[in-house]
């Protein structure tokens, strides 16, 4: 994917959002989920941000904030919000959204939809997704079609996936959810891996017979 990927730096950006101005660096102190939408009033936005709103204290508990983006304005937003609102009850859009008319801010951060555009031609937001790390660097980018809504469970798994090796030598295997035993880094010895790990690991049994595959809780 061309542009802002995994392991730059976010620009320090001045945003106008439905909370007042901010300055992208400050306002990303910890984990911060950046999320666009191609516009407002639209379906599957709707039931996505209402989701977000739904998962707002799961992602809280984390200490992960969000900021979603769109081209249309702080009022078209702030009228969208009753409607987000409505559809998923009992949930309140507590996240800033920004605001983007003249498209630049989503070009800066590798978020605009190649084939979608306005009825004036403009350019869309695609359905584009970054973690950002307490550094301010990119640590994963999702990226859908504006006909394919995002799916908030797995954007909690990766999150967790990433803090967690954030702290330990480990990755996540294939389908990984919080409380799943994780992998060691092929990087740590195992007489590293026993200091590291003093819980212990268990070692898959391999026709190889390398033992590269090696399982622990963290």
């Amino acid at each position: 994917m061309p542009g802002l990927t995994i392991g730059d730096t976010i620009p320090n950006l001045e945003v106008e959002t439905t909370h007042g101005k901010l300055k992208l660096h400050d306002y990303i102190d910890n984990w911060t989920i950046i999320f666009s939408h191609p516009a407002d009033f639209t379906p599957v936005c709707t039931t996505e941000l209402g989701k977000m709103a739904a998962y707002a204290d799961e992602f809280s508990k984390r200490g992960a904030k969000l900021l979603g983006f769109s081209c249309d304005s702080i009022q078209s937003h702030q009228d969208w919000i009753k409607d987000i609102e409505a559809y998923m009850p009992g949930c309140k859009v507590s996240y800033p959204i920004a605001a983007d008319p003249t498209r630049e801010i989503i070009k800066q951060l590798n978020m605009v939809d190649p084939d979608e555009k306005d009825p004036n031609g403009n350019q869309l937001p695609s359905r584009a997704l970054h973690i950002v790390g307490p550094d301010k660097k990119v640590k994963l980018s999702l990226l859908y079609p504006a006909t394919t809504g995002r799916n908030m469970d797995e954007v909690l798994r990766v999150l967790d996936s990433l803090q967690k090796a954030s702290k330990h030598k480990i990755a996540t295997p294939v389908n990984w959810r919080q409380g799943d035993p994780v992998v060691i880094s092929p990087s740590v010895s195992n007489e590293e891996a026993k200091q590291m790990f003093p819980q212990g690991y268990t070692t898959a049994q391999l026709p190889s017979n390398k033992d590269y595959l090696r399982f622990t809780n963290v």
